[in-house]
């Protein structure tokens, strides 16, 4: 599969150009092998994998699919490989190439034409948003252990505790069993803290009455899940209930639409129709979804602009919410694999209310 990956950049590329690949999740994607550094040049006729000295010895026995080389003076490296091939134009993925970084390349290759055009990033982009068999099951694996993560706090959360400590709990929880890392960091908010969509836990212990919101991920493979749930704390007031069953109804509504073929626009609308029609648009400030992968947030995202027709092998996340200034917010997110005709739910935790 990796290597298809790069063949698949080749069919894109002509005998005098190259593509070198600077961003660290790109990085991961076409070597499957997971370092703070590193680059990918690749041409007509070779792949190279360019590597310090901290990770060679790992690089050189895990990736096979790729000539591998140790990284002493990287441009000096490049220029040669571009020489050889005789190359004259470079493409660089962009989305992960800042100004600085821009300008370095093309002063050091000075030789060649270091292009900004995005279209091979874009490429990479259309790749990484389908995802194979093998993804599916490292993104179900996190998933998995992400619904087995909410399952342990539920039985902990009592009126002795923060938002910080209900943090780090999950957390360490999560690493015990096997998660790489945290796919973001955790939102922990309750009682007014939950009207936030991007809280940071704070030192609030919970309380009666609170609506707590819980947005996390485990990261496994290099691969990332994302869910969110609201649960309330003791009891829960007919109109917390109101606007819960309002969130679960759009999430609903955008789940029964979202299949191959339909725009990610249409799935946004789907569920904004819904929280619109109780008057509650104004409150629903961001996108429904986004793509996860190696990054939680990848392409395409289901929001008003986006209107890419989703694929089969395409995850998204589904995640309306409302949230009423200084009073609460409520949240629900599911990871979905899109089908050609429908679509499946990673996520197994339950979303009726839950009162603890």
């Amino acid at each position: 599969m990796l290597k298809k990956r790069i063949e698949k950049i080749r069919q894109e590329l002509k005998e005098d150009e190259a593509l070198l690949i600077t961003g660290k999740s790109n990085r991961l994607y076409f070597t499957g092998f997971n370092s703070s550094a590193g680059n990918i040049l690749i041409t007509k006729k070779k792949a190279v994998f360019l590597i310090d000295f901290r990770y060679f010895e790992k690089a050189k026995d895990s990736v096979k699919h790729l000539q591998v080389e140790l990284c002493q003076k990287l441009f000096s490296q490049i220029s040669e490989i571009l020489k050889a091939e005789k190359i004259k134009t470079v493409f660089l993925d962009t989305a992960y190439v800042n100004m600085e970084l821009f300008a370095s390349i093309k002063t050091a290759l000075n030789q060649f034409n270091i292009s900004d055009d995005s279209r091979l990033s874009e490429e990479i982009v259309k790749l990484r948003s389908i995802k194979s068999k093998a993804e599916l099951e490292l993104i179900k694996s996190a998933q998995a252990l992400t619904d087995e993560t909410f399952q342990y706090i539920l039985t902990r959360l009592d009126s002795t505790r923060t938002e910080k400590e209900i943090a780090l709990d999950m957390e360490f929880f999560m690493r015990k069993n096997g998660s790489e890392g945290i796919s973001f960091d955790f939102i922990v908010a309750s009682g007014k803290n939950s009207s936030l969509p991007h809280a940071v836990p704070t030192d609030k212990k919970i309380q009666k009455g609170d609506f707590l919101t819980l947005d996390f991920g485990a990261v496994v493979g290099g691969y990332r899940s994302d869910m969110t749930r609201t649960v309330a704390i003791g009891e829960a007031t007919d109109f917390q209930k109101e606007i819960y069953n309002i969130v679960l109804k759009a999430q609903n509504q955008a789940l029964d639409s979202l299949k191959s073929g339909v725009a990610c626009s249409q799935v946004d609308k789907a569920a904004r129709d819904i929280i619109n029609s109780y008057g509650y648009g104004h409150c629903f400030g961001h996108g429904l979804g986004h793509s996860v992968g190696i990054e939680i947030h990848e392409n395409p995202a289901c929001n008003t602009r986006d209107n890419t027709l989703l694929q089969e092998g395409m995850i998204m996340t589904v995640e309306p919410g409302i949230y009423l200034e200084n009073q609460f917010g409520v949240r629900i997110e599911d990871m979905i694999y899109v089908k050609e005709n429908s679509s499946i739910n990673l996520t197994k935790s339950p979303k009726n209310l839950i009162i603890i």
